[in-house]
């Protein structure tokens, strides 16, 4: 089969297409042709030598999150047939023709829905339900606190959000960012450049100095001391990106006080019986959602397999709305 492979740690230029051998379904696993493969900043991490794959998920080949048909099963793997539409985010070695992955780390494609924005959904979608349906209980009428609301992840919060009833404010980096996600559900927006701190006074005033119930933060380092001035009584900050920074010096006092409960979460690492619940709970709460079209994928830009270099250096640019699709025949 053709693979995006990583030659050596290094830029976009070290991604190579080549042909390897394909993967063989394992117990309990199914063998995916893949149609459509969306871009991560772990794949750009990954490339760079800075985030090793998990056991058992290829080295050297990227991609996160896929959209295609079921071709053969595994032992003990009964759930899906060849034929079956399907996506998810799988260990590693989504940028190829085919890939493996444990059967229940899927969810059937929706009817209709082309594979560029099936593959622009698991890894956004996923990730934003588990982190502000799952873990932070997120409940109609509470504010909410997006970062980083032009990216594949901060849109689906967005949507979310505004689906399940919450109010929900996000910062970008310019204002058409900000802008464009008002079109998909965000309150009130701001633009935060060098001090993430100056957010602080934007979210007390739209919430009238209550702050904010959930923070979806992508961003890290610095936001999250901006995180906790905005958070009201008993808020919820879900930690799920470090591009700011892996460091960050917090008022304590104020955690204290508010009673604020900070939570780091990643989905790569974990163990395969969790990987399935939070797939489940997706296909369980927000496949109805894409369904009737109350949630949708938003594709920046798609690239065949053989630009994935062009795709990377878009990726890392940060001019991106949206998801970054591979394309494969």
């Amino acid at each position: 089969m053709r693979a995006a492979v990583i030659t050596r740690p290094g830029g976009p230029e070290v991604l190579e297409i080549l042909d390897v051998p394909r993967p063989l379904p394992r117990d309990g696993e199914v063998l995916v042709r893949v149609h459509a493969s969306a871009l991560n900043r772990a794949d750009l991490l990954q490339r760079q030598g800075k985030y090793p794959a998990p056991p058992g998920a290829p080295a050297n080949i990227p991609g996160l999150e896929i959209a295609g048909e079921v071709v053969d099963t595994g032992d003990n793997a009964a759930r899906w047939r060849p034929g079956d539409r399907v996506f998810g985010i799988v260990g590693g070695g989504g940028n190829a023709e085919f890939v493996v992955t444990r059967e229940d780390e899927l969810a059937r494609v929706p009817d209709g829905l082309p594979w560029d924005a099936a593959a622009a959904i698991p890894e956004a979608f996923i990730t934003a339900h588990d982190a502000l349906v799952t873990q932070g209980a997120m409940q109609p009428g509470e504010h909410v606190l997006v970062h980083a609301v032009g990216s594949g992840v901060g849109l689906a919060a967005v949507q979310l959000a505004h689906a399940l009833g919450a109010t929900c404010f996000g910062t970008a980096r310019t204002a058409e960012k900000i802008e464009r996600a008002r079109a998909f559900g965000l309150d009130q927006g701001a633009v935060v450049s060098a001090d993430p701190q100056a957010v602080v006074a934007d979210v007390l005033g739209w919430t009238g100095g209550k702050g904010v119930d959930v923070v979806l933060d992508l961003v890290g380092g610095p936001y999250l001391a901006a995180d906790v001035e905005c958070a009201a009584p008993q808020a919820r900050i879900l930690l799920v990106g470090l591009l700011a920074g892996r460091a960050a010096t917090l008022n304590l006092g104020t955690v204290l006080t508010r009673r604020v409960t900070i939570r780091g979460t990643v989905l790569r690492t974990r163990p395969a019986k969790e990987k399935a619940e939070v797939t489940a709970a997706f296909a369980r709460d927000v496949l109805p959602m894409l369904e009737r079209g109350t949630v949708r994928a938003i594709v920046h830009q798609v690239f065949p397999l053989e630009d994935i270099q062009s795709a990377h250096a878009l990726l890392e640019s940060n001019a991106t709305f949206g998801k970054i699709v591979l394309r494969l025949p």
